[in-house]
């Protein structure tokens, strides 16, 4: 797990945020889409939050990080979020980390690890290569056993 020297995490706020993010992946599951939600907070104040939607808009690119990035930068109508906190059931994968660094995300908070596309602390560890121009804090394990729980169910059940 990732964590800066110094810094003190509140807890409560930190729980209750990921519990909107469950609810977003929750919600994204009830529509067929992989049950990934994400909340973008600035100041203790959800600014946006969302589940995949990639199956309900036809775009590849439209993962819950990816959704509430854009509302987020249309919101403050700047492409930077320096001052946001970002909050997702699921390590972002390569695209959606790319997005996090190009939006100046000041810290990412994840769920489960996605040894598979995972591209935070998996994978690429896409803030740790030359090509990144930010990296945000990171913050791993975030109700891991929920969202880990929430995404081996709705695959079983795809199986099934």
């Amino acid at each position: 797990m990732c964590r800066p020297h110094g810094y003190q995490v509140d807890r409560a706020q930190r729980k209750s945020f990921m519990e909107l993010a469950l609810d977003e992946a929750r919600q994204a599951a009830l529509f067929g889409e992989v049950p990934i939600g994400a909340v973008l907070v600035h100041d203790g104040q959800v600014i946006a939050k969302a589940g995949n939607r990639t199956i309900a808009l036809n775009d590849p690119t439209a993962h819950a990080e990816i959704l509430v990035i854009r509302e987020g930068c249309t919101h403050f109508q700047s492409q930077r979020l320096p001052d946001c906190d970002l909050y997702v059931t699921l390590e972002p994968c390569p695209m959606c980390a790319a997005a996090i660094s190009f939006a100046r995300i000041r810290r990412l908070y994840y769920g489960a690890q996605d040894v598979k596309g995972g591209a935070v602390e998996s994978g690429s560890a896409y803030f740790s290569q030359s090509i990144c121009h930010h990296a945000p804090e990171v913050y791993s394990g975030i109700n891991e056993t929920q969202s880990a729980r929430l995404l081996r169910d709705f695959f079983r059940q795809r199986r099934d």
